[in-house]
């Protein structure tokens, strides 16, 4: 009984400096104020939130402020060099939570990656793998989209060659701005669905019910591998529509 009261005392984390108790991922101790060292925390424990895809993001914005302010590394100029170098690793580590965090997007890839499935870091092997192979990179095109990309594709080799020799047949341009506001469209969709889908998360989080939980982690990935084909489809039509309208221009200059 002794010894497991003695592991329950260690395993509760103390003030370095009074040893008074405090929470696992307190930034102060409440008893001294003194600055407590950097503790192996993900962004959501680092501002006390549970994992949830949907925050109130002016709140955090507050508790950012008021974090930054306490752990500013010039409050602690004449601190010792212990704490000075705690007080810039814990700043750094706010405001990289912080930009994540505020993004809706950022904060469900840096969810993602929480749950074991790194978005970024997939992607970052699939290019060193085609640079290995000798081949650019290409993502896997959704199979109920595979017939208009084609089409997108003649098109947009099409608006290459028209922004060389200034040929741009007018019903291409059409083509290409219809094509914009279509896949817009489609981002602007994608953003309603994952807003469902933070809402499935955080009601299976709330619930304890892991097989909602993983349903919902494979619909994020899915959808998010979506938005990111989508949203290259329309980066490519606009920087084909700009090159056309600069060549157009750069003519009508030497005319």
């Amino acid at each position: 009984m002794a010894m497991t009261q003695t592991l329950a005392q260690s395993a509760t984390p103390v003030c370095w400096s009074c040893g008074s108790a405090h929470e696992a991922h307190a930034q102060l101790c409440g008893s001294c104020g003194k600055l407590l060292p950097p503790v192996d925390a993900d962004y959501f424990a680092l501002f006390g939130l549970p994992r949830r895809l949907t925050l109130d993001v002016p709140a955090l914005e507050k508790q950012f402020y008021r974090l930054s302010r306490r752990l500013h590394p010039d409050l602690y100029a004449q601190a010792s060099e212990q704490e000075r170098q705690w007080s810039l690793e814990k700043s750094s580590l706010l405001n990289d939570a912080w930009r994540t965090l505020r993004d809706p997007i950022a904060r469900t890839e840096y969810l993602l990656e929480l749950e074991g499935i790194a978005l970024e870091e997939q992607s970052r092997n699939a290019t060193d793998a085609a640079r290995a192979a000798g081949t650019a990179k290409q993502q896997i095109v959704p199979p109920d989209m595979l017939e208009e990309v084609f089409e997108l594709n003649m098109q947009l080799e099409e608006a290459r060659m028209a922004a060389q020799d200034d040929s741009g047949d007018p019903e291409l341009v059409a083509n290409l701005h219809a094509a914009e506001k279509n896949y817009s469209a489609q981002m602007e969709a994608l953003h309603t669905q994952l807003e469902q889908l933070w809402s499935a998360w955080d009601t299976a989080l709330t619930a304890g019910d892991a097989t909602a939980q993983e349903e919902a982690k494979q619909s994020l990935v899915a959808l998010l591998n979506r938005r990111s084909y989508i949203r290259n489809l329309v980066r490519d039509v606009r920087q084909a529509l700009d090159s056309i309208a600069v060549n157009r221009g750069e003519n009508a200059d030497k005319g």
